[in-house]
């Protein structure tokens, strides 16, 4: 499944998913940069989730807090992200 293309602003509201209900692990898109990014749930609460993602097509990763309809669920593997099936560990 590719990206998607939607705009976030372009969203049945009914149909955007409450940041409450990702969990940690979780695969999501992440809508930065005028594009849909790679990215996985680091916390969520009621208003707004944490995502580690790919803010381009290297190996980095950048970490944001973003609502609901920034965040789309994502089926893909990216090998950064997904390595294994679990996202980067962070050293301490």
């Amino acid at each position: 499944m590719p990206a998607p293309t939607i705009h976030p602003s372009q969203r049945d509201p009914r149909e955007v998913a409450p940041t409450d209900s990702y969990r940690p692990a979780d695969r999501v898109w992440v809508y930065r940069g005028g594009t849909w990014r790679a990215g996985v749930v680091e916390a969520a609460s009621e208003r707004a989730a944490t995502v580690t993602y790919r803010p381009g097509s290297a190996a980095a990763t950048g970490v944001d807090t973003l609502t609901a309809p920034f965040l789309l669920p994502r089926a893909d593997t990216d090998p950064v992200l997904d390595q294994g099936g679990h996202p980067p560990r962070r050293r301490a």
